[in-house]
């Protein structure tokens, strides 16, 4: 594993455990030129569906890009970086289950929406205005306007 302090190609693993929940190995490695230490996280590679954007085009399943969305929507709520976690772990497991090749854009955001709306209001409506791309004031009063009937 490449260090990320000085490049070097070599490390060795210094401690192993179970990530929380199990889905992942935590690594400490030590870098085997500058002797700095640094944390890896090791995951089986999942066959995930290729997403198909609302534009036509599809590309791979990316955590990150997912994770990233989340993430802005709750930021300053009380919503914990491993409940986040958790959430897309639930998501990357409903996608292979469904065993399809591919879902769209849409699929996905309507789960993550259910989602949030479960956890945090504010972070649900945060999510669902940019996810709807709502044109005005008008159409994200009215989506305000259902969660309050709810």
């Amino acid at each position: 594993m490449k260090c990320p302090f000085c490049g070097n190609p070599d490390s060795k693993v210094v401690d192993s455990r179970p990530d929380k929940g199990g889905a992942a190995i935590r690594r400490r490695r030590e870098c085997e030129s500058c002797a700095k230490r640094f944390t890896t996280h090791e995951r089986t590679e999942e066959m995930l569906p290729l997403v198909c954007k609302k534009d036509g085009r599809r590309e791979p399943f990316d955590r990150m890009k997912i994770v990233a969305g989340i993430k802005k929507a709750c930021e300053k709520r009380p919503i914990s970086m491993d409940e986040i976690e958790r959430l897309v772990d639930r998501l990357e497991g409903k996608l292979q289950e469904s065993a399809e090749r591919e879902i769209s854009t849409t699929t996905i955001g309507e789960w993550i929406m259910k989602e949030l709306h479960g956890m945090d209001e504010v972070a649900y409506v945060r999510f669902a205005s940019v996810y709807r791309s709502f044109r005005d004031i008008g159409e994200f009063m009215q989506e305000l306007q259902e969660l309050l009937k709810k």
